[in-house]
């Protein structure tokens, strides 16, 4: 991950695996994926040339909905720029409530 992108990479790993000590990692189409054992992937984020775009897969049961529209029924996304503040509070109980929920299974 190239220049500022880095940090925010470090940043979610870390907002990650703290709030989900079990959390299960891999790397598919070159980008971060964090599950649960048998109940598959709940978060990825992938590195565009502007900004990093965080999915979650069951993103409409979360509340508050992160901001980005998804043309899948289930997913949100939420788009990170370099001049902008990640709200690690929000990421928090956005990851707390993700991993209550299935799993997208690959």
């Amino acid at each position: 991950m190239p220049g500022w992108k880095r940090e925010v990479g470090k940043r979610l790993d870390e907002i990650i695996v703290r709030n989900m000590p079990n959390v299960r990692q891999a790397v598919k189409w070159n980008s971060p994926f964090y599950g649960c054992e048998g109940k598959g992937w709940f978060l990825s984020f992938h590195v565009f040339t502007r900004y990093v775009k965080v999915t979650f897969f069951r993103g409409t049961s979360l509340r508050p909905l992160p901001p980005g529209e998804s043309r899948q029924k289930e997913v949100r996304y939420l788009d990170i720029h370099e001049d902008e503040e990640l709200d690690g509070a929000q990421m928090a109980s956005w990851i707390k409530q993700a991993t209550d929920l299935p799993g997208w299974l690959a």
